[in-house]
């Protein structure tokens, strides 16, 4: 815990009701900030006729809502975590060992893979599986700028070239129609990211990598148990990297992630590299690193899959019911023209999303969304997250600046504009709490406050 002038910040605290709370799980770390503000309740404004004011009387203040609660999580399999615990605590086996080797294959399987080889973290598996295809300096590997850091963190640490392609704007992944036109000789790596949940039209993909003699690395980082036409995230690529953080929907007490395969080649020499290229002890076949995932991590995230489809379906059950909500308020608008013909707000001004409404995720045809995030777009998004704070809502802007516009990247020479549809996005959505305990007064409590901060 740490101090400074607005509060205290508490990893991974579970929301009182006498406090003044924002929650934000960053793909970093969790934030719950609690100050000791007075509880007047706020100034009434005129609520939507549809939502019906009634619903929070005011001898009953509206509850809090996190944007993630692990506590919740926590309480319900507490007795199983701790049993898992203590059993690597007894055995004395902390790195690698039967634990990662036991959710190696537990994963391997659930992902409809060969193979599953545990790190260190998402991060990591990223890195590890362009180091097992011996990526070089001025290599290229195409992605989205619309993402977490790592995806092209972990394209530039090694010295290669991520050359961002512009996304769908419906479903936020990396449209493949654009992604021909960045390829060129150097070209060595296609890595979509399978985005908030939902995975990317894979097929076109493919086609491209099989054509053009590429490797597909699929960034699964939010996507464990997600589907494309039947088949699961990290089995349709050469590789599959995920990632166990905690606010993943399968997350771990700390870090750790996992390279998914079907190619035993590939699988070898991912071990190989992520135990300082090392086989047997003290002799160095390559250069590798210390990507090894911890015992006590394995354990926890054992235990944790085995509940993982039930709390996919809490998530998609409280999806239908935003949906629902969200429709019966009136504020649900279908993707107006520009979205579906590419956004070019930043570009020309003339984007059609009107105020007052929202857009809510997209689910693409022959899909399984897990919603590791509930992401809506929104124009009046400043009013609308003051209003959420004001309730005491957790809410968060994943991701504010499109990677192609980040300082560390300046050097790829882009500018606003060149991929309008990732930056019109950023300056849109908005990501809402979705996790599996929430309750039907909490989700009516969000839209509430999402149709206060939109009239």
């Amino acid at each position: 815990m740490r101090e400074d002038a607005t509060g205290y910040y508490i990893t991974g605290c579970l929301v009182p009701h006498t406090s003044y709370v924002t929650s934000a799980y960053h793909d970093q770390q969790e934030v719950t900030v609690i100050t000791n503000e007075p509880q007047t309740p706020p100034a009434s404004k005129p609520s939507p006729s549809n939502l019906q004011p009634s619903t929070f009387p005011p001898s009953h203040p509206r509850p809090p809502v996190p944007l993630l609660d692990l506590k919740a999580q926590y309480a319900a399999i507490r007795d199983e975590i701790r049993a898992a615990i203590d059993r690597v605590a007894d055995a004395q086996m902390f790195i690698l060992g039967p634990e990662v080797e036991a959710l190696e294959r537990e994963v391997a399987a659930y992902s409809g893979c060969a193979y599953g080889i545990g790190v260190s973290s998402g991060t990591d598996a990223l890195l590890v599986a362009l180091m097992a295809i011996d990526i070089h300096p001025g290599d290229e590997v195409i992605t989205t700028p619309y993402t977490f850091f790592a995806t092209a963190g972990s394209i530039a640490r090694l010295g290669a070239v991520p050359v961002f392609v512009d996304i769908d704007p419906l479903t936020f992944n990396i449209d493949p129609s654009a992604i021909e036109a960045r390829i060129t000789p150097r070209t060595r790596v296609i890595m979509p990211v399978h985005l908030y949940g939902q995975m990317a039209d894979m097929d076109p993909i493919m086609e491209l990598a099989q054509r053009h003699n590429l490797v597909v690395i699929e960034d699964a980082a939010q996507a464990i148990g997600s589907e494309y036409k039947g088949q699961r995230a990290g089995s349709i690529g050469h590789m599959g990297c995920f990632s166990f953080f905690p606010s993943k929907n399968l997350g771990g007490f700390g870090d750790g992630g996992m390279v998914t395969t079907n190619d035993a080649a590939l699988a070898e020499r991912v071990r190989l590299l992520r135990g300082h290229g090392a086989h047997p002890k003290y002799y160095h076949k390559l250069i590798g690193g210390n990507f090894r995932l911890d015992a006590l991590q394995a354990a926890v995230l054992r235990v944790k899959l085995k509940h993982l489809d039930e709390w996919t379906t809490g998530r998609q059950r409280n999806a239908a019911t935003y949906r629902r909500l969200f429709s019966e308020a009136g504020l649900v608008i279908d993707p107006p023209a520009c979205l579906i013909a590419g956004c070019r707000a930043h570009t020309e001004g003339d984007c059609d999303l009107p105020p007052g409404k929202v857009v809510l995720p997209v689910e693409a045809p022959e899909r399984r969304h897990i919603y590791n995030q509930f992401v809506i777009r929104v124009t009046q998004r400043e009013n609308v997250m003051a209003t959420l704070k004001e309730r005491k809502i957790g809410h968060e802007i994943y991701y504010p600046v499109p990677l192609h516009l980040q300082e560390c990247f300046a050097y790829l020479g882009h500018r606003p504009g060149d991929l309008p549809v990732s930056e019109c996005a950023a300056a849109e959505t908005l990501a809402l709490p979705i996790y599996p305990e929430l309750t039907d007064e909490m989700l009516a409590a969000v839209v509430a406050a999402v149709a206060e901060g939109c009239m």
